[in-house]
């Protein structure tokens, strides 16, 4: 049995619907424009890829080209501090702004150069020096081993070579890097220095001396000895070397020893003097923070009758400085005290003994920049030298 279904219009329906011909026509349309939509996408992808080739060759002459420029490698950088000091010095002093410029002539040779002016003012009359304190040149001789040759600090202390702001607690070098080892110090020479295992580290120098006077208010005074390599007087050199054991995390133990033949360069008695001097500087987290705990001693020996006459034949000075560091949502803050005793004239029966103790702050909002807070107080064999004040100071390193 056969049905026949009639859907309603069906007639008008059928009479709507497009021709064979039409249909042709309307494939073909659209195949053209599929054609022309591929056609546009090859060509972008071709586009994109020449743009790539070309910021390529860009990027390739401007940076990692076969003729890098010397500012490829060349590093500036720099440090400064500006200090108050209250009491009897009551003055506000620019007392350092630093740069540094260093080059790498290859993987293995490179420049290495500090210039210094102090006091913001330099020349004739006025308080302040342009310095050159180093400039010197760097030779990888073997596998963690470096020659230096030139302008160099002297490996001795904790200060000498390490002395931006930003890394040591109060406003002013403390007394014993300032009079026993004269911070800063720094000599023309030639070293050799490298690592040695276990943690142990040498530095081994030779290089122009100090030129002490023999006479006078000043006489074997050690820091007023530095020539500063300022057509300095050679007529004997000295030897220095130091070994450093850093073989804990946050823990160094340093030792150094220096020899001069005649420390007065011979302008008076020949004075052979030796200088012994070992440190420790330690840091242990505990809780939300670090202890820190840093100590130095030096010794000098001067061996003359005329220095003995003076009670200079024997100079020592040392200090302890317990500190604690934690974080905060501004920064760094830390806290120390430092107790110093020094004596520049310790080869007689005179009471000559000075001290000082510091009480102060640090806070770091960066770790390269930095606020300083301290107090001072002195104690002084002779009567009038005390001057116990207020230190404030900023610094930063970049």
């Amino acid at each position: 049995m056969a049905y026949a279904i009639t859907l309603p219009g069906g007639a008008a329906l059928a009479d709507n619907l497009p021709t064979r011909e039409e249909m042709w026509q309307v494939i073909q349309a659209q195949q053209a424009q599929i054609e022309a939509l591929t056609q546009k996408v090859e060509n972008t992808d071709e586009k994109v890829e020449a743009t790539g080739e070309v910021v390529e060759t860009i990027a390739e002459s401007a940076g990692s080209g076969s003729t890098p420029g010397w500012w490829d490698r060349t590093s500036v950088g720099g440090y400064g501090e500006l200090h108050y000091n209250g009491g009897d010095a009551a003055e506000v002093d620019l007392h350092r702004f630093v740069l540094f410029f260093d080059h790498e002539f290859t993987d293995d040779i490179r420049f290495v150069s500090e210039f210094e002016l102090e006091h913001a003012l330099s020349g004739e009359g006025k308080n302040g020096a342009a310095e050159v304190e180093q400039a010197l040149l760097e030779f990888d001789v073997a596998e963690f081993h470096q020659l230096r040759a030139g302008l160099q600090l002297i490996p001795v202390g904790i200060l000498n070579e390490t002395h931006e702001p930003n890394t040591f607690y109060g406003t002013e070098r403390n007394q014993i890097e300032t009079n026993i080892i004269p911070t800063t110090w720094w000599e023309a020479g030639v070293g050799v220095n490298g690592e040695l295992g276990g943690g142990f580290s040498y530095d081994l120098m030779y290089h122009s001396g100090l030129q002490v006077a023999a006479t006078g208010a000043s006489a074997f005074n050690i820091r007023s000895g530095r020539q500063k390599v300022s057509q300095a007087r050679a007529t004997d050199g000295a030897t220095t070397g130091r070994v450093r054991w850093s073989g804990l995390p946050g823990l160094s133990v340093s030792t150094t020893a220096q020899y001069q033949e005649d420390i007065t360069q011979g302008t008076g008695e020949e004075t052979p003097a030796v200088l012994v001097e070992g440190n420790v500087d330690a840091t242990y987290a505990m809780g939300p923070g670090s202890i820190g705990f840093r100590a130095l001693a030096a010794f000098w020996d001067l061996d003359s009758s005329a220095a003995a006459a003076l009670g200079r034949d024997e100079q020592y000075g040392w200090y302890v400085e317990p500190s604690y560091k934690f974080d905060t949502e501004w920064g760094d803050l830390g806290f120390f005290a430092q107790y110093a005793e020094w004596d520049n004239s310790a080869g007689d029966n005179t009471d000559s003994v000075f001290s000082q103790t510091r009480l102060g702050a640090n806070f770091w909002p960066t770790p390269d920049t930095v606020i300083k807070l301290d107090y001072q107080l002195d104690n002084a064999p002779t009567a009038g030298a005390e001057d116990n004040r207020l230190n404030l100071g900023m610094g930063y390193q970049f």
